[in-house]
């Protein structure tokens, strides 16, 4: 699949001059193992999600402003995923950094990180 097909959405707005973005999900491991077997045992554990997008720096972008203003306000921001326009999946996110980069002689551009509050809901 082309990246370029999927743009990540906040709230109503979205991300505009987006040039990467990506999902991690993990499940910690819970080590169950014991004297009685030299084998690791292992339960699943904690669910967890992250996310990062980089952009280009559009200071007046409104989905940048939104995810600016849940940064510093410590307010949570609805992460939309879509494919070809058609929404894929949401969850509630709060926004852990954001990185802004002005180089000499290149385009300004801007990186933004966050985690997954709960689980993403497919087709919302």
């Amino acid at each position: 699949m082309n990246g370029t097909d999927i743009l990540v959405r906040i709230n109503d707005h979205i991300v505009g001059s987006q040039r990467d973005s990506s999902r991690d999900e993990t499940t910690e491991e819970i080590d169950n193992s014991s004297k009685d077997s030299r084998a690791k045992r292992v339960l699943p554990g904690r669910y967890g999600s992250t996310f990062s997008l980089d952009q280009l720096y559009t200071p007046t972008d409104n989905a940048y402003l939104e995810l600016q203003a849940a940064m510093r306000n410590g307010t949570q921001a609805t992460l939309i995923m879509m494919e070809d326009g058609v929404i894929t999946e949401s969850a509630q996110v709060i926004i852990t950094s954001i990185s802004e980069s002005y180089p000499d002689q290149a385009e300004a551009v801007c990186s933004v990180a966050g985690t997954i509050d709960g689980e993403w809901i497919a087709g919302t």
